[in-house]
């Protein structure tokens, strides 16, 4: 019933979509009292779902999936498994403008404008460093997009550090301007941390399993998959795959390790299982993986 509720694009899927997320937010964000923050609640709410309609736009637009909703439907769970991924507002913007960088770097496929997506890609990224200084390390999909498309333009390489400059230069310009200093408003932090104590609960064990059990299973599909897509469309595919890795990569060494900086890596695994879905031939099999993913966050409510 559910994959077939969501196996086409429709209004009452965003519905949906829209009530999980709103129940995670406020599940996410009750520990910290409403009483005088309430318009930052309502932006933090905001990008929320502005994040939903992002990665919706980016796998339509580019196909990386069929027409349907999985894609989506996955992120508003893995938000509702882990609620205080809502609740931390530097890398809720953080991964928005990620998701900004990785559409620009995907339509690369068109090889129109070329120079132009480079820059917004890396001005983006940097822009989202501002915010969770790790974010700075999907700087290294734009050389791996360069890679996969093979370009050997000596300027496309360059264009990235520009955007890069440009940040640098804006931020430290309103530095100076509200704090009198060049590094104020620069949130660098160079610390990492394997200390994972703080997923030693029930909650955590559970969302990681399934994560990463089902992220990894699909990944598999998904790698073979790619290589039955057409040429053009392969680099696409390996960016989100690629991107993900990356995403792993911010969770393992992330200083402070309470549950947000998870969300870098739903965007991605929701893509990768939403193609592993599509692939499912067996209607019962396909029926009873997307009902483990969808009542395990349900489940998760009443421990």
């Amino acid at each position: 019933m559910i994959t077939s509720l969501f196996s086409k694009s429709k209004l009452l899927n965003f519905i949906i979509v829209f009530l999980i997320m709103l129940l995670a937010f406020i599940l996410g964000n009750s520990k910290n009292g409403y009483e005088s923050v309430i318009f930052g609640k309502v932006i933090l709410f905001f990008i929320c779902l502005l994040t939903v309609l992002v990665l919706n736009f980016i796998v339509s637009k580019n196909s990386l999936t069929q027409n349907n909703n999985y894609q989506i439907l996955f992120f508003s769970l893995f938000l509702l498994a882990l609620p205080n991924t809502t609740a931390n507002g530097n890398i809720l913007i953080a991964n928005i403008f990620l998701l900004f960088a990785l559409r620009r770097l995907i339509t690369l496929r068109s090889q129109i404008n070329v120079e132009k997506k480079l820059f917004d890609a890396a001005f983006w990224i940097a822009i989202a460093t501002l915010f969770y200084f790790w974010s700075g390390l999907f700087f290294i999909l734009i050389i791996i997009t360069l890679l996969l498309y093979t370009d050997n333009n000596i300027k496309h390489w360059i264009i990235p550090f520009i955007g890069t400059a440009c940040v640098f230069v804006i931020a430290m310009s309103v530095s100076i301007i509200w704090y009198d200093s060049f590094f104020e408003i620069f949130n660098i932090t160079l610390l990492v941390s394997y200390d994972f104590s703080g997923y030693n609960s029930l909650q955590y064990l559970i969302t990681m399993t399934m994560l990463f059990s089902f992220g990894l299973w699909s990944s598999i599909f998904y790698l073979k998959g790619i290589k039955q897509k057409k040429k053009a469309f392969r680099p696409s595919f390996k960016i989100v795959l690629f991107a993900a890795i990356i995403s792993f990569v911010i969770v393992v060494i992330a200083p402070e390790k309470n549950g947000s900086e998870f969300l870098f890596l739903f965007a991605p695994i929701a893509i990768i299982i939403t193609n592993y879905v599509e692939t499912i031939e067996e209607k019962w099999f396909r029926e009873i993986f997307v009902a483990i993913i969808t009542f395990v966050p349900f489940l998760l409510l009443f421990l």
